[in-house]
């Protein structure tokens, strides 16, 4: 099927650097934090290889696509309007939008806000919730808690300097903690012990499970050496404006087709609540067609078990025809 072509896109005001591969109805993977096109590598082939036109941004922020300085500029409208913009910036009409981590909110709410753009949604890692009037900061500071690791990300430049101090080793603990082959006995996205950092509680490997390789984190890791971490974190800065620009949506199910993955040991199905929300996904997806939580898998669910993933997800795409 051959190897994904990088071109750079103008998006709207954006420039944005997309990998694309294959022919056929599109479809669109959004990455999360910290990643880039580069985390669906598996994923682009696989789909490709069965009759998908694959296309997978680098995210507003992110490698090699344009970064504004400005915190506000990274809101959930923001990027949902990049997604929206990239269906016709790559000549389409319509796309089934699958997203992972930060990416997976992206997906959710493109296609709560543009059903006519995405006619199919996938979430990895992160269930639907439907826009409220809370937030996560504010339930978290009702509750007293003050170094959950979404705070600690919150003052321009602290995680900045932490991560891109070396960001190899940064890449590598974090790929290697959060994943179902790290310690068990530790939450890496979690509260923070007081004065911790968010690499504190990692580990860094002796040996890369066999679905992590040296170049893999090389490659990453250059893209941060290159930008940074500020975009990538500025998303984190936006919780308090997201509610309030999706409050015209608040309390909305989203109904197209849907499909929820996640891996069992993925540290955001230990927040508080998402077990429930995710059993109750039906509720606010009535287009819902499989929730599959994978045995073993930690965070990075579709490099951990790619070839689970990849069958789910043609599975699904090919019931949608």
């Amino acid at each position: 099927m051959g190897i994904p072509q990088l071109e750079i896109l103008q998006v709207g005001s954006l420039r944005m650097r997309v990998a694309t591969l294959g022919s056929g109805p599109l479809v669109i993977l959004c990455h999360g934090f910290p990643e880039s096109w580069h985390s669906w590598r598996h994923q682009i082939t696989a789909l490709a290889a069965a009759g998908y036109r694959v296309a997978a941004p680098d995210m507003r922020g992110y490698g090699g696509t344009d970064a504004p300085v400005e915190v506000e500029a990274y809101t959930l409208l923001h990027l949902v309007g990049d997604v929206a913009q990239l269906v016709g910036a790559l000549g389409e009409k319509q796309a089934v939008i699958i997203g992972h981590d930060w990416g997976a909110p992206v997906a959710w709410n493109a296609a709560l806000l543009r059903p006519d753009l995405f006619r199919a949604v996938v979430g990895m890692s992160v269930e639907y919730t439907p826009p409220s009037r809370s937030n996560i900061l504010a339930a978290l500071a009702q509750q007293g808690i003050s170094t959950f690791y979404m705070q600690y990300f919150q003052p321009p430049g602290v995680a900045e300097a932490e991560l891109e101090a070396d960001p190899e080793v940064s890449i590598r603990r974090l790929s290697y903690s959060l994943s179902g082959d790290g310690p068990q006995d530790r939450t890496i996205a979690g509260v923070l012990a007081p004065g911790a950092g968010f690499l504190t509680a990692t580990t860094d490997p002796t040996e890369l499970p066999g679905w992590l390789s040296d170049e893999e984190i090389a490659y990453v890791a250059g893209e941060f050496r290159r930008t940074g971490f500020r975009g990538a974190l500025n998303w984190y800065r936006n919780f308090g404006r997201n509610a309030d620009l999706l409050a015209a949506w608040r309390g909305c199910a989203l109904r197209q087709p849907a499909l929820f993955i996640a891996g069992a040991r993925d540290d955001v199905l230990k927040f508080p609540g998402a077990r429930a929300r995710i059993d109750g996904l039906s509720r606010v997806l009535p287009g819902l067609r499989g929730t599959h939580i994978l045995e073993g898998a930690g965070h990075w669910v579709q490099r951990e078990r790619p070839d689970a993933v990849n069958a789910l997800l043609i599975k699904f795409l090919k019931g949608l025809e």
